[in-house]
């Protein structure tokens, strides 16, 4: 059934711990060339690196990445604070040992030649930024890489989240100021495109809704109604075909941490 045009229903705040944050999720992952088009760039990282003793997962979440990078190295590490995702993660990777604590407080036992920090930064603020990225990489062994990934602020994803939330994320500063501290390390930013796509715009305004929560919703006073998010996927992301499709292009930030 189609969401109705004069829903004035607020946007949901979606907890990553909750059940629809979950279906949202689902129902993402269906639609999208997300994984697929990430695991064979990551499989290409993965396996130019000169050593592959250890991969450290920031943010593993339910560790479908994870396990897909997990055949590449000797020993895994994950860090996921979330107790929902924890539980999926020590299913879907279980030789993994998994860290429960946040980033701010984590304290992996070895240093990693693969650190794997991917559409986490969502939810942290912006001022942290520095500081957790500074102790990404000073969890990375010599000669390995720091992995960060997140949405390209120019994605059709991301203009619809500023569209709703001023929201808008960029990783250029970032490797900016990472560079400037770090100036003996190596530094490339890609872009890979990817598309979400379903036949039905109920579906297509359920993942919209999710994508647009990289914001805090929460902080908005309105929020944004479904009416709305519902106007926009039809005028942005409906297909001749009568089909829907949402680009998420995602920016990957690979620091290549100098040998010893």
């Amino acid at each position: 059934m189609e969401p109705p045009a004069t829903d004035t229903t607020p946007l949901r705040v979606l907890d990553v711990s909750g059940t629809d944050y979950r279906r949202a999720f689902e129902l993402f992952l269906v639609g999208t060339d997300e994984k697929p088009r990430t695991h064979a760039r990551l499989s290409e990282i993965a396996s130019a690196l000169p050593r592959r003793r250890v991969l450290l997962d920031l943010g593993a979440g339910d560790g479908r990445t994870t396990a897909h990078l997990a055949g590449y190295f000797d020993r895994v590490i994950a860090v996921e604070p979330s107790a929902a995702m924890r539980e999926k993660l020590r299913t879907t990777c279980p030789e993994a040992l998994v860290l429960p604590e946040p980033l701010d407080r984590a304290q992996p036992p070895e240093p990693a030649d693969l650190v794997h920090l991917s559409h986490v930064l969502y939810y942290v603020p912006e001022p942290d930024w520095l500081p957790i990225a500074t102790r990404a990489l000073n969890w990375t062994a010599p000669g390995g890489a720091l992995l960060i990934v997140l949405q390209n602020p120019d994605s059709p994803c991301m203009r619809m989240a500023a569209h709703f939330t001023g929201v808008r994320y960029d990783l250029r500063p970032l490797r900016d100021r990472l560079r400037a501290q770090h100036p003996s390390h190596g530094y490339a930013l890609e872009t890979l495109a990817l598309h979400y796509r379903t036949p039905t715009l109920a579906e297509a305004v359920d993942v919209a809704e999710f994508m647009v929560n990289v914001a805090d919703l929460a902080t908005l006073d309105p929020r944004p109604t479904r009416a709305a998010l519902t106007a926009y996927v039809r005028e942005h992301f409906s297909q001749p075909d009568g089909t829907y499709a949402i680009g998420h292009t995602q920016d990957m930030l690979t620091v290549r941490r100098a040998p010893a």
